[in-house]
């Protein structure tokens, strides 16, 4: 064994052991989402039998209405049970289960970019949780805060949090990048190629250089961050930076793992992470702010941290061995 594939294994084993307690809490997220919805006492005017065509995603101006009667609690299950489903696939696939991976990870170190989705998705939602940090650490100490939206309704504002990762990934993801993608770089013209290439670019399309798509994917990044604080109900002008650096993420991850990537670690920093504040501010009856500092939040954010600079010391360190053996050859 080399001395990189030491240093991989070295941190191949911390890696495995918070990747699984990840993916533990990512299950038992589902749970205590429901429970939010169903169960908490976190509003009383509007609950989970609140008609969905007065919520603020289909504006009155659009003059759209839904033709059956849909509650929130009936959106929320169908949302919920689509997210189910994906990270069911994730954790199967796409070559080999989580579990699999995560037991050579902590053996070798090392293990297939693509042979399951879900260690993909731990490690770009940890990353993209220690770049956010990092911008909102810098942000602040410079005099730039970071404030959400106003919304009066915290059950409808977690209704809208579950449900972005879905609609942004389809909008600014499949429709601004995957489409783009898919006129450029396929030779095929099957409908059957369109979906699969919209699916998973890089395993459909033939790209000879990065360089494009990268440029591609930086300028979508930019307007989703733009839109945060320009559309609807925005966000202070802090969060245009943050976002920005999240939609790039998030577009790397739809190119080369797919839309079942990208839409799971969107997933995972809105309605994974959320459901455990929501959780807290109920079960303590704190305001939701007052939730983020709570211990349990810190904890999370701890664990998260932590994952996501072992994942960046683990690309690096494959980065190093790649440029390596690329001199070797030479």
């Amino acid at each position: 064994m080399s001395r990189h594939d030491k240093s991989l294994q070295g941190l191949g084993i911390p890696f495995s052991a918070l990747s699984s307690v990840i993916f533990g809490l990512m299950i038992l997220s589902f749970p205590i989402g429901a429970y939010v919805v169903f169960n908490s006492n976190l509003e009383y005017d509007i609950r989970f039998d609140y008609p969905l065509d007065n919520l603020g995603i289909f504006p009155d101006e659009i003059g759209f209405k839904l033709p059956v009667e849909i509650e929130l609690g009936d959106a929320f299950i169908v949302v919920w049970c689509i997210f189910i489903i994906l990270f069911t696939l994730a954790m199967l696939g796409s070559k080999q289960n989580f579990l699999q991976v995560l037991s050579k990870i902590m053996t070798y170190g090392v293990y297939n970019l693509h042979s399951n989705y879900l260690i993909q998705i731990i490690k770009w939602f940890s990353i993209l949780i220690v770049i956010s940090a990092v911008i909102g650490f810098v942000q602040e100490s410079i005099g730039i805060s970071i404030e959400p939206p106003e919304q009066p309704n915290l059950l409808i504002q977690f209704f809208d949090v579950t449900v972005a990762p879905l609609v942004e990934e389809i909008g600014f993801r499949v429709i601004l990048i995957g489409i783009p993608l898919f006129l450029g770089y396929s030779h095929k013209n099957s409908l059957k190629h369109f979906f699969k290439s919209l699916w998973n670019p890089k395993e459909n399309l033939h790209f000879y250089k990065l360089h494009k798509p990268i440029i591609l994917i930086v300028l979508v990044g930019i307007f989703f961050g733009a839109a945060h604080i320009i559309s609807g109900e925005p966000w202070s002008a802090g969060k245009f930076t943050q976002a920005t650096a999240s939609g790039i993420i998030l577009g790397w991850v739809y190119l080369r793992y797919g839309l079942i990537s990208a839409v799971l670690v969107h997933w995972a920093t809105n309605y994974f992470v959320f459901s455990y504040v929501y959780f807290i501010a109920d079960l303590n009856e704190i305001t939701i702010s007052n939730a983020f500092y709570h211990s349990l939040s810190g904890t999370l954010e701890i664990i998260f941290l932590a994952t996501g600079v072992i994942s960046i010391a683990m690309i690096l360190i494959n980065y190093k061995n790649f440029r390596n053996e690329k001199k070797l050859e030479v």
